[in-house]
């Protein structure tokens, strides 16, 4: 076992701006959620991925819900899910009370394959919610073609993507909806929040009160002459991001070029280091993409035991894990499905340590390991 410090999988890149903007949200005594500090977040985040209209909220799986709420997703409905994801995705397909069936996935970036879309269509579909694995968007002119000949929404699981582009348009932009994660290990983040985005006004706006409890946030009402007293009129939630995280998230957004810039330098190290390692398989970036290396993921060849390799790997201190899910193999889906091509990644992925505060020394000592760990 090694002695030396970890190097660690995911790690938040925050410091003393950060702390400012929080302590300046403590001056303003305003740190209860959907206040100002949310709203100058939105307006820039809406911004940076180019749709009208942005909204903050707890996580990335309430901002998922939220936007089939306001699509009118109901019991009885089909929704075609990416299979290659976090459950989170799929989650919300069951919380919203409808079912999710899972598309197998393109075996070289692994997001939804076109043809397994269009293959699982019947009359009860209503919708693709198609994921941008590891941050790099799927095939968003064909996903919209199909949603648009078959009367479908489309709807971007972009929880991992701040900052990717498709065809020089942010991810974000390239459905109806779109839904972002700031988790910790996500390229900017307050620890927890997400964002639901869009073009449509109407859906936004619903989105809106449905995350505070069905009324307007108090902050629509600040300075009013009068005494509004909020109606009631369907069943929300409390999905509101707090002013303290929407601080943090303000100084990400400015942040968010150099980190992108970071984690490219990295993931190009490692191209140089793996590309020719018999054996393993580098992740793709497609031509027409901007990948922004939320994770970097490696692909072990079948007769190379992965948990093994993984084991080796963290023996001598440096993180590393199983890509993410094929979610159509976890039970609480049924079991219904067989997807190959990605039960197969899901049994062969190994992600490496990927995040902005990687120096120089860390990527020698990961590459060394890996090299080490596969040789052996």
């Amino acid at each position: 076992m090694s002695t030396q410090e970890p190097v660690v999988l995911g790690q938040p890149t925050v410091g003393d701006e950060e702390l400012a903007a929080v302590a300046e949200v403590f001056r303003s005594g305003w740190l209860a959620g959907a206040g100002p500090a949310c709203r100058r977040f939105e307006e820039r985040f809406a911004q940076t991925v180019g749709t009208a209209h942005a909204l903050t909220t707890s996580n990335c799986g309430s901002a998922l819900f939220l936007g089939l709420r306001v699509l009118d997703v109901k019991p009885g409905d089909e929704v075609i899910v990416g299979d290659y994801t976090f459950p989170a995705t799929g989650h919300a397909v069951l919380q919203a009370g409808a079912t999710p069936v899972f598309a197998d996935i393109r075996p070289d970036v692994w997001s939804a394959d076109p043809a397994s879309i269009e293959a699982l269509i019947t009359p009860r579909t209503v919708g693709i919610l198609a994921v941008d694995v590891a941050g790099q968007p799927g095939d968003f002119d064909e996903y919209r073609a199909i949603a648009d000949q078959h009367g479908l929404w489309l709807f971007e699981d972009a929880a991992c993507a701040a900052g990717a582009t498709y065809k020089t348009r942010p991810a974000g932009s390239l459905a109806d909806l779109a839904a972002f994660s700031f988790h910790g290990r996500k390229g900017i983040t307050a620890g927890e929040g997400g964002a639901l985005v869009s073009d449509r006004e109407d859906l936004i706006a619903h989105a809106r009160k449905l995350h505070t409890y069905g009324i307007e946030p108090a902050i629509t009402r600040e300075g009013s002459g009068a005494l509004p007293i909020p109606e009631f009129h369907e069943l929300g939630y409390n999905f509101r991001l707090s002013d303290v995280q929407a601080a943090i998230m303000n100084v990400q957004l400015d942040r968010l070029p150099e980190l992108l810039s970071a984690r490219r330098s990295v993931a190009k190290r490692y191209h140089e280091a793996f590309e020719n390692l018999p054996g393993l398989e580098v992740p793709v970036e497609l031509p027409d993409r901007e990948h922004p290396w939320q994770a970097y993921i490696l692909t072990v060849a079948p007769e190379i035991d992965r948990d093994a390799l993984a084991l080796r790997i963290r023996e001598q201190g440096v993180q590393c894990n199983f890509g993410t899910y094929a979610s159509h193999l976890q039970p609480i889906y049924g079991k219904k499905q067989t997807l190959p091509v990605s039960a197969d990644l899901f049994a062969r992925h190994l992600a490496i340590p990927m995040h902005a505060n990687l120096t120089d020394t860390h990527v020698d000592r990961v590459i060394e390991t890996v090299s080490a760990a596969w040789a052996s």
